[in-house]
């Protein structure tokens, strides 16, 4: 089942989440790690939200451990506030117009 990842970073800013994506070896508006279905981030009054869509939360755990974690450290995040939900329905992304 699909999962929905939100993850609240305090104090955190656009970009050291952009130094985050680049060590991750991607590009915004690019294709996402494998397992992912869905990303997207914003600013916050007090920091940044990201919010993923994931195959299963296996797969979203051992990318965190493996990426998430050591990255965000790496560039002085601390540890967001994660919140699972299992998602309904998605949708792929849209024919172009």
């Amino acid at each position: 089942m699909a999962v929905a990842v939100i993850m609240e970073f305090s104090g955190a800013t656009l970009g050291q989440y952009d130094q985050v994506i680049e060590k991750m070896g991607l590009t915004p508006g690019g294709p996402g790690p494998a397992g992912a279905l869905g990303h997207w981030v914003a600013a916050t009054d007090d920091g940044i939200v990201v919010t993923d869509l994931w195959q299963t939360r296996e797969l979203y755990d051992a990318f965190a451990k493996d990426q998430i974690g050591p990255f965000t450290a790496e560039v002085g995040l601390s540890a967001p506030a994660v919140k699972y939900l299992d998602a309904h329905n998605y949708f792929t992304p849209g024919a172009d117009a």
